[in-house]
């Protein structure tokens, strides 16, 4: 309906409907910066934890603030002991589309398009950001050095080589905001670990060229292995496996949906679905 209504109402009604809805959830379901830290303390983040975050705000519906709110309010909850990550993949849809137009990835100036909040937080005070031309982190904290370090050298997107495979070296959470499963980027990194006991080929045997800034400036080529376009990326096993153990939590914050859960329980809740033929599949259609 949504979709429906812009196509058809004109420009003025359009601002004046997004301006009712917003004073509707800014009265019903509104929540505060402090909110939000009590939410994630209550979830289970930490002082001190190392932590993913995916997250879209415009279903942030309700809070009393902007994307810099929600940056401070994670900073402050995990403290300076703490790290925080976000993913800036520089694209959407398909990784080999993506390359196959021939982008320079430059770590400094390159966009993020894994969400406002992701753009805003590659672009804060002490925020480093990994150089790698298609799946860079952004990172704030004790650990970010530590993390970014060596990303360039990966010839895939998301392996050993790489701060999603630190994830699990730090013993790191996820954190869920107002996303769904399937935007847990450590999942591909789950899939490149278990390519050999999977039935189908999670990455490309081809090698795509990938040009990148480094940091003086110089674009440098990487020949990448993608992710096969084959892959099925349903991950409905994986959430109902790790509910099955306890290990993902949730809950509602104004109208958002918060969900958390540590990178080791998704490691060993894939690979047990691995060994059953579960986790990754070959797409149909």
């Amino acid at each position: 309906m949504r979709t429906v209504a812009s196509r058809v109402l004109p420009p003025g009604v359009k601002r004046g409907l997004k301006r009712l809805v917003r004073a509707y959830h800014q009265r019903f379901f509104a929540f505060t910066p402090a909110d939000l830290q009590r939410a994630l303390l209550q979830l289970g983040v930490l002082p001190g934890d190392v932590l993913m975050v995916h997250s879209a705000f415009d279903r942030f519906l309700g809070f009393h603030g902007g994307p810099v709110d929600v940056i401070r309010a994670l900073q402050q909850v995990v403290g300076p002991d703490g790290t925080l990550m976000m993913p800036t993949i520089p694209f959407q849809g398909s990784a080999i589309e993506y390359a196959l137009g021939e982008p320079v990835f430059d770590a400094r100036q390159t966009v993020s398009r894994m969400g406002l909040i992701t753009e805003v937080f590659r672009r804060a005070p002490g925020v480093v950001r990994s150089v790698h031309p298609t799946h860079s982190v952004a990172v704030w904290g004790s650990k970010a050095d530590a993390i970014i370090a060596g990303h360039e050298l990966a010839d895939t997107p998301c392996g050993r080589l790489t701060p999603y495979a630190k994830l699990l070296d730090y013993d790191a959470k996820i954190l869920l905001a107002g996303v769904p499963a399937s935007t847990m980027t450590f999942c591909y990194f789950v899939a490149e670990e278990l390519e050999s006991r999977l039935p189908v080929p999670v990455l490309t045997q081809e090698r795509y060229p990938m040009r990148w800034k480094d940091r003086d400036g110089t674009v440098r080529v990487s020949h990448l292995r993608l992710f096969s376009p084959r892959l099925d990326h349903d991950l409905h096993p994986l959430l109902s496996e790790l509910k099955r153990r306890d290990q993902w939590r949730e809950r509602a914050l104004g109208r958002m949906r918060l969900m958390l859960v540590r990178a080791r329980d998704v490691y060993d809740a894939a690979a047990a679905l691995a060994d059953r033929g579960l986790f990754v599949r070959e797409r149909t259609s």
